[in-house]
């Protein structure tokens, strides 16, 4: 059955142009997030940065906060950008998100002062979250359903190849000019049988004779490539049809999809799949006028938002899509990956070279371990995957830690208990990545029904967002102070993790959302699911809809996620 579906959709990719270049383009707007996630970890250890950016480099809390700039305003840029969507339209949103994210990765590139170096953080993390919010609305509005499932796997395998791109292009940057910033002077950080760079003072008065700041400037200049080659892309694709159906412009509408599929505006089968999107349209504004009545703007918008919470089923839903993207992001993904090069120092190996290289393999782990959700989440189930990757990344933690916690500074002179922890942070990387990292996203995308999932996949988007920015945080100043309590504390969630989902979590493989209502407890999918079939009904497609569209549509939460 997966073959089979596998097979149509690339088929389906080979005929189709513009679905490949919107498959191409989403790919684009999952590398940028990945590539701004891993770019930030090998910069922070080039000692050419430290020598410009003192106490971004010796300060944990600062560093901190430098990392975490970007993830808070791609939380506000991930609530913002649905109104602009709204009002601009996807197209518009996503060529302003660009034209934003190219200003604050110059920004960055070209920094001399702390004050810039956090404006263009902000500036980027504000356009990131705007494209991790934007970019998959596009793809689930002009896509068809054969292609969906693939984009789902796309953008999280274009995530992970941003991140091992990042890695490996900073291995390779930081032998511009060397490894070290001032080769003849001594170092005088750290202690006296493990020296490492102080940039207060193993700087000359002339700045670093050695490494230059191309080492740290390229890399983040790059990422204004891919940006640049997905704005002036998009210029060539059309608006999305169901923005301009709700802005009641039917015949532009009809000649957009006319362009998606490639077919003529009069073809039949055409005009069938452009009066399912009306009825998606109308039933959207049906069920926020009879279900909040004399509310509109800004009073809608809220009413909206608090119905989520507005009685327990509801509220159970919200829970588990919530507690979900929480989950993923407090387990340690993102402490691994913006601070493994200091992990693996941690770990015993020595030298920024050694900690960069570990970490460029780690992103090809990290890579490769994400193909498994491929073919088995839709095999073995959603809550096997996650009920195994929690065990798995439960136990490597908590090996981690112990082994940093019974050795202690000797670890150095224990070379072989350092290679078992090292081993061990790969075979997290494993688990996660097979487990909460695709899974964190398809499984609060199919237990929303359809009224509310688009507003509900917002909140659950800027949960993530919000636990990213307080890992990116914490954490240099949890692995200097409590330092093996780390990994404890982070295993310690990787058991909640395990608990939660054996009692909360519901298995959503081949089950429609009329399930997930027996689940919950209420019957918003069956009620909704007549409401939409009245309105098919009212434009002609009874038999379409009541047999095909209507079901997939409903049902198919699995390829209408939001990513980020």
């Amino acid at each position: 059955m997966t073959t089979i579906e596998t097979k149509g959709a690339w088929r389906l990719l080979r005929e189709n142009p513009y679905l490949v270049g919107l498959s191409s383009f989403a790919s684009l707007g999952g590398f940028l997030f990945g590539y701004d996630q891993g770019v930030v970890s090998g910069v922070l250890t080039m000692e050419s940065f430290g020598a410009k950016f003192p106490r971004v480099f010796l300060d944990s809390s600062f560093k901190g906060w430098f990392v975490s700039t970007l993830l808070l305003l791609a939380w506000l840029g991930s609530l913002l950008n649905g109104p602009l969507a709204d009002r601009f339209g996807r197209k518009g949103s996503m060529l302003m998100a660009v034209v934003v994210f190219t200003v604050g990765s110059a920004i960055q590139a070209g920094a001399v002062s702390v004050g810039m170096l956090f404006a263009g953080r902000a500036i980027a993390g504000l356009a990131v979250g705007m494209l991790t919010m934007i970019v998959p609305m596009y793809m689930s509005e002009v896509s068809t359903p054969g292609i969906r499932g693939t984009l789902v796997v796309l953008q999280q395998l274009s995530i992970t190849l941003g991140i091992l791109i990042s890695y490996w292009l900073e291995y390779g940057t930081q032998y511009i000019g060397g490894t070290r910033c001032a080769p003849d002077i001594p170092y005088t950080g750290g202690t006296a049988d493990a020296r490492t760079f102080d940039p207060s003072k193993d700087v000359g008065p002339s700045g670093c004779t050695g490494q230059s700041d191309a080492a740290w400037r390229f890399p983040f200049a790059l990422q204004i490539l891919p940006a640049v080659i997905l704005g002036i892309g998009m210029l060539f694709y059309p608006e999305s049809p169901r923005f301009f159906l709700m802005r009641k412009e039917e015949d532009k509408a009809l000649q957009a999809l006319a362009r998606v599929r490639r077919v003529s505006p009069d073809s039949d089968v055409l005009r069938q799949e452009y009066l399912a999107i009306k009825a998606e349209v109308l039933f959207d504004e049906t069920h926020a006028r009879e279900t909040f009545p004399g509310k509109s703007g800004v009073s809608l918008f809220f009413a909206q938002y608090a119905a989520l919470f507005s009685n327990w089923p509801s509220f159970k839903r919200m829970a588990v899509g919530c507690c979900t993207m929480f989950f993923q992001q407090f387990m340690g993904c993102n402490a691994m990956i913006y601070y493994a090069p200091t992990i693996f120092a941690q770990l015993g190996l020595s030298g920024t070279t050694s900690s960069l290289l570990a970490t460029g393999v780690y992103g090809i782990v990290n890579t490769l371990s994400t193909l498994p959700a491929l073919f088995l989440i839709d095999k073995v189930g959603r809550r096997p995957l996650l009920m195994c990757g929690a065990v798995g990344t439960f136990i490597s933690l908590v090996i981690v830690g112990g082994i940093l916690g019974g050795y202690g500074s000797s670890l150095p002179s224990h070379p072989a208990a350092g290679w078992v922890g090292i081993a061990f942070i790969y075979i997290y990387d494993i688990n996660f990545s097979y487990s909460f990292a695709p899974i964190g996203w398809v499984l609060p995308s199919e237990i929303f029904n359809l009224g509310n999932r688009s507003k509900a996949m917002a909140v659950t988007t800027s949960t993530t967002w919000m636990c990213n920015f307080i890992i990116g945080l914490v954490t240099p100043d949890m692995l200097e102070t409590i330092s093996w309590g780390t990994y404890i504390f982070f295993a310690a969630f990787c058991l909640l993790a395990l608990a939660f989902t054996f009692f909360f979590v519901p298995e959503t493989r081949g089950r429609s959302l009329e399930d997930m209502d027996v689940v919950f407890g209420d019957t918003a999918a069956q009620e909704e699911k007549a409401r939409l079939f009245n309105i098919a009904a009212s434009l002609g497609l009874t038999e379409r809809i009541e047999t095909s569209n209507l079901d997939e549509k409903i049902g198919a939460g699995e390829a209408e996620h939001h990513d980020v």
